[in-house]
């Protein structure tokens, strides 16, 4: 099983590089879906790692992949300026999986 990174920034990408785990910096939206379509093309692939502001240009893309994939387990990770609100992230993915408002 691999992991795989999307950055928006070197930092993280070299970071996680140290670790063992390879990535790829996008910046645009378009960038950060082709990125994540080639990676997707990888049958190893058990966890594609994006950094938030890389997950929040495909925003839309993303949790359509979340809803439909079974693999490869698709997680967003704070860069080095910090986290942003989790607690709309997942109140927004309860929405639209099953309708519920939170």
């Amino acid at each position: 099983m691999k992991m795989y990174l999307i950055s928006d920034n070197i930092d993280t990408q070299i970071g996680m590089r140290l670790a063992g785990i390879d990535g790829c910096v996008a910046h645009t939206a378009d960038e950060v879906q082709a990125e994540i379509k080639k990676a997707l093309a990888d049958k190893e692939l058990g966890i594609l790692v994006l950094t938030e502001k890389a997950g929040a240009t495909v925003k839309e893309y993303l949790n359509r992949l979340k809803l439909t994939l079974h693999t490869p387990l698709i997680i967003e990770i704070p860069d080095r300026h910090g986290s942003r609100d989790i607690a709309h992230s997942i109140n927004s993915l309860v929405q639209e999986s099953i309708g519920l408002k939170l």
